[in-house]
């Protein structure tokens, strides 16, 4: 039987889970909007975020930074080679010249400060700074050069992005999984409700990221660039705005999000190289709800998905996955019924 008490520990626990699923189906409506694509790899990120801070906790190189590495090179030479392509040889040259002098700059700061053991604050500087162009970077190898293919084909490609980063995972930090520190320690004491801090400071930064994407996109030039994108992508690269600009901006966004997400749930969650999956689909699953347009809809479908999943955990454990996973099912037969389909043209 339900105790009425246990109500308000799995709502706050439901929310902090809620909040971060709620940032993933932000960055899969942002990238889906954007560039048509069903960023599948968008977990991929929460657990490089999470298992590269736990590398840095013990003093070792990350294996991210052999992945940035490799994939800075390559693009490097195709996007060499495109300029060459183009007439521009002298342009091919700065490409390259920068992207070795970024790639040795990076591995030398890495090499140099990981065996340090820095205080939390700069390792988690630097863990965003070797996540968050895993994001620019699979754009340009992976979905650049499809960004005029079918929406299925670009699904085929995100979902072979997220197998081989899965792989790469097992192979850079092991099938064991791992925690990271807790940013606050204690316990806070809100009314009936007893959080621990921990779970408070991801419900205030997830709550102040949403924020500052509203901003960003209401007030800021870039930002309403994407919108115009989203909205219709041959009228903004008429009025001058760049498609593939704004590919790069929504996967260095959707990047960002994923690696503060696996930041921030580390510390209560050990995650492992494809813990991200099951998270960015739970994720998915509010973005759904809000039918991968409704940025407000999707958040408020996520944080449907932390209560449900919390109270599902509770009262039957064994089915929480499918209880959240078939929220989908209403969700897909109700826009079915009420949305417009038209024939498509031969």
């Amino acid at each position: 039987m339900f105790d009425p008490a246990i109500f308000p520990v799995l709502a706050a626990d439901g929310l902090t889970n809620g909040a971060v699923y709620a940032l993933l189906s932000l960055a899969l409506v942002l990238v889906f909007a954007v560039t048509r694509v069903i960023f599948v790899a968008q977990g991929e990120f929460v657990s490089f975020g999470a298992l590269t801070l736990a590398s840095l906790q013990l003093g070792k190189v990350p294996g991210t930074l052999w992945l940035v590495l490799a994939l800075l090179a390559i693009s490097a030479v195709v996007e060499g080679i495109s300029q060459v392509r183009q007439g521009q040889a002298r342009r091919a040259g700065l490409v390259l010249l920068c992207a070795v002098a970024i790639g040795v700059g990076l591995w030398a700061l890495l090499t140099w400060l990981a065996p340090l053991k820095l205080a939390l604050p700069l390792q988690v500087l630097l863990t965003l700074l070797l996540v968050v162009p895993l994001g620019p970077l699979s754009y340009r190898l992976a979905f650049m050069p499809l960004r005029e293919a079918s929406t299925l084909v670009l699904l085929i490609a995100a979902v072979s992005l997220h197998l081989v980063l899965s792989g790469l995972g097992l192979a850079f930090f092991g099938a064991e999984g791992s925690r990271t520190p807790a940013f606050a320690e204690g316990q806070v004491t809100l009314g009936q409700v007893q959080l621990s801090a921990q779970s408070l400071v991801t419900i205030l930064v997830s709550a102040a990221l949403m924020l500052a994407l509203y901003f960003f996109f209401d007030r800021t030039l870039a930002g309403k660039a994407l919108r115009a994108t989203a909205v219709n992508r041959l009228g903004a690269r008429l009025s001058g705005i760049s498609p593939v600009r704004a590919g790069y901006v929504s996967f260095t966004l959707a990047a960002t999000i994923g690696a503060l997400s696996g930041l921030l749930i580390g510390p209560s969650t050990p995650l492992s190289y494809d813990s991200g999956f099951l998270i960015g689909l739970k994720g998915f699953v509010g973005a759904i709800v809000g039918g991968l347009v409704s940025y407000p809809v999707a958040a408020l479908g996520a944080l449907l998905v932390g209560l449900l999943e919390s109270f599902a955990s509770f009262s039957f454990s064994a089915w929480k996955e499918v209880i959240v996973f078939g929220l989908i099912l209403p969700v897909l037969l109700w826009r079915s019924l009420t949305t417009r389909h038209a024939e498509e043209e031969e």
